[in-house]
């Protein structure tokens, strides 16, 4: 049975973009899985990610990556929210790969409704459909989409760090990226492509910006 793992890296962060990856393999090869080492990513340290991922492409019958950029993610949440462009990548890939059966780390707490959802546009409808909540600790094909995922993710980041300076992680919780935004900002009209402009974090902290802006302009026109 060729089984197909569904996980994401970069859901969160201000920074940078989203990547989904599919990773397909028999069931006869979950032992190879094991052996290699793998598991949820998060659980991995970025070397030892980065080191598996030639051999579990290897051991894939077949992979796929998609890549959704800040752009992209700050144009379709106009219309759309974050999970609907989330499942409308997941079935692509499934309809891409053709599997027996699907595991999905869902992110949306009503596993079973969002699996209902992921159905309602594949090509097959009869497929059997796992959906939980962290499932990519429990599951190894899961464990092997998130890992591709992350390794994925984190080269792009590298990517803007070469060409634009270190800031961090790019999620809202990390200081050195927090403070890379505000000097960005401080010293630009606008964030930059690479930056969710939609995300809470990037608008207060332009809002901030503006505001002071304004306060500097009213303060020297009373002032004259």
């Amino acid at each position: 049975m060729k089984v197909l793992g569904i996980d994401e890296a970069g859901r969160g962060p201000v920074v940078g973009p989203l990547m989904i990856c599919g990773y397909l393999a028999d069931e006869s090869k979950v032992e190879r899985l094991k052996k290699l080492g793998v598991k949820d990513s998060k659980m991995l340290t970025p070397k030892k990610r980065k080191s598996m991922v030639s051999e579990l492409k290897k051991i894939a019958d077949d992979y796929v990556v998609v890549k959704v950029s800040p752009r992209e993610i700050d144009k379709l949440r106009n219309v759309s929210n974050l999970n609907k462009i989330e499942i409308s990548r997941m079935q692509h890939i499934i309809n891409l790969l053709n599997p027996d059966k699907i595991i999905i780390d869902s992110p949306e707490v009503n596993v079973k409704k969002f699996a209902e959802k992921i159905r309602g546009g594949l090509k097959n409808k009869k497929i059997d459909i796992v959906a939980e909540n962290f499932d990519d600790k429990k599951y190894i094909h899961v464990g092997a989409a998130s890992i591709i995922a992350k390794v994925h993710r984190d080269a792009e980041i590298e990517k803007l760090h070469k060409k634009y300076g270190f800031f961090g992680s790019g999620y809202t919780h990390d200081e050195r990226t927090i403070a890379f935004l505000k000097d960005w900002i401080n010293k630009n009209k606008e964030f930059p492509d690479f930056v969710r402009k939609s995300w809470i974090t990037a608008v207060l902290i332009k809002e901030a910006r503006d505001q002071k802006n304004i306060g500097e302009f009213l303060n020297k026109a009373l002032s004259t």
